[in-house]
């Protein structure tokens, strides 16, 4: 009897279902009327500050004292400040400022959390409870505030804002790893790497950690919402971006003391926060409905 062709190498095969749950994630994603929704606006503000040298018909720091709070014309499409500078491209530059300042702080909370709820939940004892009554102490305090107290003693500056912003996210990473760790290590899987002899740092970065991340990637997608509005107010009081450095947060301020003579001045950026904002947010909730099945919606 003649045997079968062998099949595809195993390579080949695992390839090919990668490529497949891929496929079907994107989508799923995309099948979501509010993560599509979401997707597009993130795209948008991200789009937007990426290409902002070549949208804006202006430097961000060029004066015109001939067009001070002029209104919004085919010239100046948003208009101009106090100095004639042009909102529209100080808005997409601040874009640059705002959405980086976000993202390295919830890198960095991440970078920092995720570990330590990953050691509390699996190693347990003191460890775990030391760190649970310090994120817990953390937790107690409004992050707004926390984070603009922590600005304050550090000293007015986007790098300071960020570590401050980063500062207040990482109770709330640390705590979401650590009941997520809790629930993974009771599975059967992770006690027969156990039993077989499988080290424990292995057990963690093969089988805990991959497993747990789910939940991480969905807050982590939200917590971008939470550090644009934190930057956006530490950068209104006066302590994130110093003039003439241009930040969302910073052109609101700015703006709202002639907000009854030039509205646009600061309605500008901040339809840019609630934008950015709300993009982060619907698309958070899309990865949650894609990455927990339990929860899934039909979009």
């Amino acid at each position: 009897m003649d045997s079968l062709p062998p099949g595809p190498p195993l390579q080949v095969r695992q390839a090919r279902r990668r490529s497949r749950g891929l496929s079907a994630a994107l989508g799923h994603l995309t099948g979501n009327r509010i993560a599509l929704a979401g997707l597009v606006l993130v795209l948008i503000s991200v789009g937007s500050a990426i290409l902002a040298p070549l949208l804006t018909p202006f430097p961000p720091d060029a004066m015109d004292y001939q067009a001070m709070l002029a209104e919004p014309s085919l010239v100046h499409p948003l208009g101009t400040d106090d100095l004639g500078r042009d909102v529209l491209s100080r808005m997409l530059h601040g874009a640059r400022l705002s959405l980086a300042v976000s993202m390295g702080a919830v890198l960095l909370a991440v970078a920092i959390g995720v570990p330590l709820g990953l050691v509390a939940g699996y190693v347990g004892g003191l460890i775990d409870e030391a760190l649970m009554r310090l994120v817990d102490s953390l937790m107690a305090l409004p992050s707004l505030v926390l984070a603009l107290t922590i600005t304050a003693v550090l000293g007015p500056g986007l790098v300071n804002a960020m570590l401050a912003i980063a500062i207040v996210s990482i109770p709330t990473f640390t705590r979401l790893m650590r009941g997520q760790v809790l629930s993974v290590k009771q599975n059967e899987y992770v006690a027969a790497a156990h039993a077989v002899g499988v080290r424990p740092s292995l057990v963690v970065l093969r089988h805990v950690l991959p497993n747990a991340m789910n939940p991480v990637i969905v807050q982590a997608s939200l917590a971008f919402g939470f550090a644009i509005i934190t930057e956006s107010s530490v950068s209104f009081l006066g302590l994130g971006a110093q003039p003439p450095t241009a930040t969302w947060g910073s052109m609101v301020q700015v703006g709202f003391q002639y907000l009854e003579l030039a509205p646009w001045f600061a309605l500008a950026p901040a339809a840019a926060i609630f934008v950015a904002v709300l993009g982060f947010n619907m698309l958070g909730e899309g990865l949650r409905d894609l990455l927990d099945p339990t929860t899934r919606s039909r979009g």
